[in-house]
């Protein structure tokens, strides 16, 4: 009776320390926590988990710093939980930084915990989620605080392209606390509530002397529409992180492994006639290639990555026959479709992050050409259009594309061409394939015969009508084995499919090598 009385007492301890841990830094700053209409970093990630699934790693853990009264100051657990868990009945690592303690600051206690789940999740092979809000390195601790950032770093470039990371910015990340998201493959930011900067509002105004906003400097909508830092933007914790679970159904577990197949719902026979209709007769009209991929998609389906920035370039993932894909495309609604410098990088990115993991990629193109300009080539339209060859070229991933419309001069063969060894090339009869347009082919080759003709507009538009029927179609491209097929825009989800799975299987190998010298 005595040992058992004994064991009682020690687990009443236990469960007393653990309920003491679960509050953070206390009541009053939970509260505190609600008043801003912030979740705490528990309530977070219950959210995020599979119910009761989530397994707390390193309770008790306390900082030990002793400088500026901070002995007197310690909780259980120090400013992060941590852990493993599911979801989508999948295990999932996640570190969650705790406001309510010391304002979520990294203290070295911290640093390590979040390091030790990294690397569980690197070891394990699985996807690592972090939740960030923090007001960046514990200055009471000096260098460490700023070593423990360099560790972490460390980790994220060790497991990229080896395990999916994501980052939601749920607070503030400032300075060097920025980099550690910056360096995941995506970034989920809740609108008036999460900011990433450099440096804050006060010094810019300090040095500058512009006055900006918080929100206006680092907030989700500058992130997701001016600079593309961010991939996501969302209202509200909850959407964010629910949005977060559904990112990564898309996703395999590692780079070992193939995306995790669903079973389909949709006929992956079905035909829709009505994409005979999505694009105008006019070759100068806009149209929504957004409507071309969801209704190729299985049940409509597409998650769209970065929708707010570089908009002339759609990317994002969907699924053919229960089939994980990645989706690039011109988007003719903004700017025409054109390759510019922000479309190539965000579709060199995406294609990449596929590649990595093990997505098929599916292109749908619709592009002019490359944007011209001062302000385009002073700002290296060359070396951002030459990742996107680069990521096209390197990728060994399945690679279907469907030309609906045009293809213009290197922006033809920067879209997955055969030459960049796209494996399955479609084109609908509409697509078109040439150096230029016609009526500028036309103005440069035949431009003596126009200036002496007696009526040289009429002249002008019979070779341009005479070029179109000579070059701008899909069939000469086809006849030299540059596209594959013809196809009806009816079939164009079977055919996708079909091509799927006969790439199941497709091995290709990259010449030995550390890494190739993309053009950053």
């Amino acid at each position: 009776m005595v040992v058992r009385r004994k064991v009682d007492e020690q687990l009443d301890a236990l469960h007393g320390k653990k309920e003491q841990g679960r509050l953070g830094g206390g009541q009053r700053r939970i509260d505190a926590q609600h008043e801003r209409g912030k979740m705490t970093a528990r309530e977070r990630i219950d959210q995020l988990m599979d119910e009761g699934t989530f397994e707390e790693l390193d309770a008790f853990v306390q900082h030990r710093s002793t400088e500026f009264g901070l002995a007197d100051q310690k909780y259980l657990g120090d400013a992060v939980v941590t852990g493993y868990g599911k979801i989508n009945g999948r295990l999932t690592f996640v570190f969650s930084q705790d406001f309510t303690v010391f304002g979520g600051s990294l203290s070295e206690a911290v640093g390590q915990k979040i390091c030790k789940v990294m690397d569980l999740a690197a070891n394990s092979g699985a996807p690592m989620v972090g939740l960030i809000d923090s007001g960046g390195a514990r200055i009471q601790e000096g260098i460490l605080s700023l070593a423990s950032y360099a560790d972490i770093f460390l980790r994220n470039v060790r497991s990229s392209g080896v395990i999916p990371q994501i980052s939601v910015i749920l607070g503030p990340a400032a300075g060097g606390a920025t980099y550690s998201p910056a360096l995941t493959d995506f970034i989920f930011m809740v609108r008036g509530m999460g900011q990433m900067y450099i440096t804050g509002p006060d010094v810019i105004k300090s040095v500058t002397g512009e006055e900006v906003t918080h929100e206006e400097l680092g907030g989700a909508d500058a992130h997701t529409i001016k600079s593309g830092v961010a991939h996501f933007a969302h209202d509200n914790e909850t959407d964010c992180l629910q949005q977060v679970r559904r990112l990564l159904s898309f996703l395999p577990q590692n780079n070992m492994e193939d995306p995790p197949r669903a079973v389909p719902q949709d006929d992956p026979g079905r035909r829709d006639a009505d994409l005979l209709h999505v694009v105008p007769d006019s070759p100068n009209m806009p149209y929504d290639m957004l409507e071309v991929i969801t209704r190729v998609a299985d049940d409509g389906d597409f998650m769209q990555v970065q929708e707010s920035f570089a908009r002339n370039m759609v990317v994002g993932f969907a699924r053919m026959d229960g089939r994980p894909v990645g989706i690039v495309g011109q988007q003719p609604q903004f700017m025409a479709g054109v390759l510019d410098i922000d479309a190539s990088s965000k579709a060199a990115r995406f294609v990449r992050f596929c590649d990595a993991f093990n997505i098929p990629l599916v292109t749908f193109i619709d592009v002019p050409g490359f944007m011209p300009g001062t302000s385009q080539e002073y700002g290296g339209i060359i070396r951002h259009g030459a990742k996107l060859i680069f990521a096209y070229a390197e990728a060994t991933v399945p690679k279907i594309s469907v030309l609906t419309r045009k293809a213009y001069g290197g922006a033809y063969i920067v879209m997955s061409s055969k030459g960049l060894r796209g494996d399955i090339n479609l084109a609908w009869p509409t697509g078109e394939i040439a150096v230029m347009g016609a009526e500028g082919a036309v103005n440069i080759v035949q431009r003596g015969d126009i200036a002496a003709s007696p009526q040289p507009e009429a002249l002008r538009t019979r070779l341009i009508q005479e070029y179109q029927e000579r070059f701008m179609n899909p069939y000469i491209a086809a006849g030299h084995g540059l596209i594959d097929d013809v196809i009806d825009p009816a079939d164009t989800r079977p055919k996708i499919i079909r091509a799927l799975e006969m790439l199941e299987n497709k091995r290709e190998t990259l010449p030995q090598k550390k890494h190739g010298s993309i053009p950053l």
